[in-house]
């Protein structure tokens, strides 16, 4: 007898027999998550049959049989009033199993497909949840197994909530949040962009207070974390005092107050290490014009008896007529060539608009302040700026009107 025939009984006999009842396990398929083989699948006479169904598979623990039930339902009976409700469903049941990534997809199609289903703001809520916890560091997984967190796909879950749900009630708290996924990849100028639009399209909602004062916050860390650039440093001042003059009663503006303090004094600081470059590289007439400006701006100031000690040190060593920058004696040559032309840098210098020499080089020269500052939600602090300051957005409910 062939060894065939017995192993079609087999299979036959198998194929005849009930599956036992018991608790789904969840198993991964690359088409559709997890399911579990075997599960009965076929759709029963109505959409409210198979609801009930479902549900009742369901209420037993089958998740699996459940899900593959409600997914049923919507394939086999979308224009039903009950495959909106299905639909929600399976992003719970998604949810629930840890397989985040799918849950957000199934309730983004909930979107798409019933915008007018009566679930759709807890819908919106499930999805904003989500993206928060790839916001705070969730992995994305595969095939189940944790692999890397991703704050991209947190932004494009955030993004997704603003073009999906533009009128819900998260959809400003949502468009907030696009910044912070790009401000942790510190793509600061689109991270700006995020915040501002945030600003221009909710201005009547209270997240745009927060989002104003991050617009400042995110060119005050490009200001430190970059080389020496007033511009950068300017644009994070207006845009803090751009944020007191729109919302002065903002729990934030003791806080813009200090960056401001703090702004001013990376720019004094900036010009006493301009000032230290040009006397360490013997250019002593630059290097007074500075040290006049340290004098000028911070009275008082340890930095202003720094550069006083430091200028009466080069009028004795070399004389007050050496060091004022004024016209020399005529020379002819290389050399007078050479002076003219350091002559002609040292009078662009002394110039009120001046804003100090090119960036380029003083880049390995000055010291450009602090190290790399963590997010404005650490304990850490940011150069002068209090180590404390005022606490995002909540992550669980938007912020009330007043």
């Amino acid at each position: 007898m062939s060894k065939t025939v017995p192993v079609l009984a087999l299979t036959l006999l198998a194929l005849l027999m009930p599956l036992p009842q018991s608790q789904a396990a969840v198993v991964y398929r690359s088409d559709e998550g997890w399911t579990v083989e075997g599960d009965d699948t076929q759709v029963a006479g109505s959409a409210a049959d198979q609801m009930r169904k479902a549900e009742k598979l369901e209420a037993e623990g089958k998740d699996s049989a459940a899900y593959r039930a409600y997914k049923a339902l919507v394939k086999r009976y979308g224009l039903s009033f009950l495959a909106p409700k299905a639909q929600r469903k399976v992003g719970i049941l998604l949810e629930k199993h840890g397989d985040y990534d799918k849950a957000y997809e199934a309730y983004n199609f909930y979107l798409t497909k019933y915008p007018q289903g009566e679930d759709f703001d807890s819908v919106v809520e499930s999805m904003f949840k989500i993206g928060k916890l790839f916001l705070e560091g969730e992995k994305r997984k595969l095939l189940g197994v944790p692999i890397a967190s991703s704050m991209a796909r947190a932004q494009a879950m955030f993004e997704g909530i603003v073009k999906n749900a533009p009128y819900s009630k998260w959809a400003p708290l949502a468009q907030f949040n696009v910044g912070q996924a790009l401000e942790k990849q510190g793509s600061y100028p689109a991270a700006i962009e995020a915040y501002q639009l945030c600003v221009n399209k909710y201005p009547g909602d209270a997240i745009a207070d927060d989002a104003l004062y991050q617009v400042g916050y995110v060119r005050l860390r490009e200001s430190r974390e970059g080389s020496y650039d007033r511009a950068t440093s300017n644009k994070a001042r207006e845009s803090f005092e751009d944020f007191i003059a729109r919302y002065p009663d903002s729990e934030k503006v003791p806080q813009a107050r200090e960056n401001l303090k703090a702004l001013e004094g990376g720019a004094n600081k900036g010009t006493l290490e301009v000032a230290k470059f040009y006397d360490k590289t013997k250019k002593f007439k630059a290097a007074v014009i500075y040290y006049n400006d340290v004098i000028k701006n911070q009275p008082g100031t340890p930095d202003a008896e720094y550069a006083k000690a430091r200028i009466e040190a080069l009028k004795g060593l070399y004389g007050e007529d050496a060091l004022r920058a004024g016209p020399e004696k005529t020379e002819t040559g290389a050399r007078a060539a050479e002076r003219r032309k350091m002559q002609a840098k040292v009078d662009t210098a002394s110039r009120p608009d001046y804003v100090g020499p090119p960036v380029a080089a003083l880049r390995e020269k000055i010291d450009t302040g602090p190290s790399k500052p963590k997010l404005r939600t650490s304990p850490t602090n940011i150069g002068p700026v209090p180590a404390v300051e005022p606490p995002l957005p909540g992550a669980d409910t938007p912020k009330p009107n007043p």
